[in-house]
């Protein structure tokens, strides 16, 4: 529908999901960052003002609102969005993990749902950087993808039991939601788990993609190229934020977790923001040009930001529909703003700028004959000798596991004491060699044994946040767990597997116990997933019997 309908209302767009998922067309998403304090004061007002003025734009299909960007406090995201969706605009929410613990998500995103908000965009979200007395701690209960498969579940139907034990089954959600992913990393250990996080978002439920800031086309062509790879069929919108000289500056910097302004880029950026017009004019053509490059990539979409005036999205939007067909492919080299020594997946096209089908010769390489050869050489002794306790005690079925699991049940049968024995014994070992802080549910066999509890300050146990930078953690002086971790993996060609299997959640129950224990009689997330799994198999089999039958 166009403006040009009769039937056309700005304030009636097409929903989301619809757009996305059943028709080709090219969609438009703005994301708003909300102000701090009350609605009502001048600058809420403010947002308010662009927010209506942006939802009757009739090239401009929904609007997306952040949940404390950068750590910071603002306005609750559906403040702002419950007045845009009374009016029949398309509001996308962002619901982040940082603020709140599993059951206030939940009990957000039932509130979302019965407010009448379809569209979320789960994340794991930005570490607090201010608060009210200080610096606000972290959540981090759960993380994007146990975000986005309690999503999923809700939208099947939920069940609960009830204090007397009786089930119930709530009613379903409609949620359609998103994800964000963050290629535009130097390193192949932070790349590559971007990409293995990103299958599993997909996995768990996450119906759209959109990418990270960046401003590397080649990058762009990777992540769909991989995707169609890996025969992962999902929209994704391409990230296009309309810089400044002070906003490249902020990036550049890199405080801002996970995006990333070249030096190259800010010099230029530098050169056309001494002209009259501090560089407006070419902020906004880059931005049009970036638009016109996702779609001759093939995005479904952009998603626009930046701090703009109406008039400004109206002229990135008038621009980009200006270029011909074919522009975007003399814009795309000049578009390839990367980092010394960028990791890419696919071999570069000399002619078009972008990339071949054909995988890195140099990846391929590094994962077979001498090279992996010299990488497990390179390899942590005691990450070689954890693997070889893990398999000998803690795999279901070996001796040791039967040995771990009778003892186990010995302890419990004799009460306190013995109990207790054990565990003093495991923290003894533990907490000198993994900094363990008695989470009593351990994924260290999920993270190559680096504990997500003492080193990953956002406790990430489903692959790593976008917030890296060279492979170093975001917060503090320390490289990143999942970056680690896929370099052990690798070294014994088991990266790629690094983030099979369910969602992984803590059960906070079973903090200050024994995590051994635990995992010898089923308690853990570990004994939860071969329940299901086993319970699984066994609807299978009595399926096939049925057939058979």
């Amino acid at each position: 529908m166009s403006a040009t309908d009769p039937n056309f209302s700005p304030w009636r767009k097409p929903p989301l999901r619809r757009l996305l998922e059943e028709t080709s067309a090219f969609a438009t998403v703005v994301e708003l960052v909300n102000s701090r304090g009350v609605i009502t004061e001048r600058s809420g007002s403010r947002v308010i003002r662009l927010a209506r003025g942006l939802a009757e734009h009739p090239d401009i299909h929904a609007l997306s609102i952040t949940d404390n960007p950068g750590g910071n406090a603002v306005l609750s995201a559906d403040t702002l969005g419950t007045d845009l969706i009374s009016r029949g605009q398309e509001v996308i929410i962002h619901l982040s993990c940082k603020d709140w613990n599993r059951n206030a998500l939940q009990s957000h995103a039932w509130k979302l749902a019965s407010e009448g908000f379809r569209n979320v965009l789960a994340l794991s979200g930005d570490y607090p950087t201010s608060g009210y007395g200080g610096e606000a701690a972290g959540v981090f209960d759960t993380d994007s993808v146990g975000l986005l498969q309690m999503m999923s579940d809700m939208n099947s139907g939920l069940e609960s039991r009830t204090p007397k034990g009786r089930k119930l089954r709530m009613q379903r959600t409609r949620f359609f939601t998103g994800a964000v992913v963050n290629n535009f990393k130097r390193l192949e250990n932070e790349v590559m788990p971007q990409y293995f996080k990103l299958a599993k978002k997909i996995e768990a439920g996450a119906a759209f993609i959109i990418e990270q800031i960046g401003y590397n086309a080649r990058k762009q062509d990777e992540l769909l190229r991989y995707l169609a790879l890996k025969n992962l069929r999902v929209p994704v919108l391409a990230n296009v934020y309309v810089l400044s000289r002070p906003a490249a500056r902020y990036f550049h910097s890199g405080r801002i977790p996970g995006v990333t302004v070249t030096g190259d880029l800010l010099a230029r950026v530098e050169k056309e923001a001494a002209s009259a017009d501090k560089g407006k004019v070419f902020f906004l053509e880059l931005a049009a040009k970036q638009c016109a490059v996702a779609r001759g990539l093939g995005y479904r979409g952009v998603y626009l930001g930046g701090h703009l005036q109406l008039e400004d999205y109206d002229r990135v939007l008038r621009l980009c529909q200006s270029f011909a067909e074919d522009d975007w492919k003399q814009f795309a080299p000049e578009l390839n703003y990367d980092l010394e020594d960028e990791f890419y997946f696919f071999e570069p096209d000399s002619q078009s700028g972008l990339n071949t089908d054909e995988i890195s010769r140099t990846y391929l390489a590094s994962k077979e004959g001498t090279a992996l050869s010299s990488l497990r050489r390179r390899t942590a002794l005691s990450y070689r000798a954890n693997r070889q306790v893990h398999q000998r005690v803690f795999v279901p079925g070996s001796t040791g596991f039967r040995l771990g699991r009778a003892l186990s049940e010995a302890a419990q049968r004799a009460g306190g004491r013995l109990q207790r024995g054990l565990h003093a014994i495991e923290q003894a070992i533990k907490i000198p060699a993994f900094d363990c802080r008695d989470c009593g549910d351990c994924s260290l066999p999920d993270i190559a044994y680096l504990c997500p509890e003492s080193q990953c300050v956002k406790n990430q146990r489903n692959g790593p946040c976008g917030g890296t930078h060279d492979g170093q953690c975001e917060i503090g002086d320390k490289e990143c767990i999942w970056a680690r971790a896929y370099d052990r993996l690798k070294a014994f060609g088991e990266e790629e597997q690094m983030l099979a299997g369910p969602a992984v959640y803590r059960d906070g129950a079973l903090k200050g116990t024994s995590a051994w224990i635990n995992t010898f009689l089923g308690r853990d997330h570990h004994g939860q997933q071969r329940s299901a799994a086993e319970e699984t198999e066994e609807e299978r089999t009595d399926a096939r019997k049925r057939n058979s039958g």
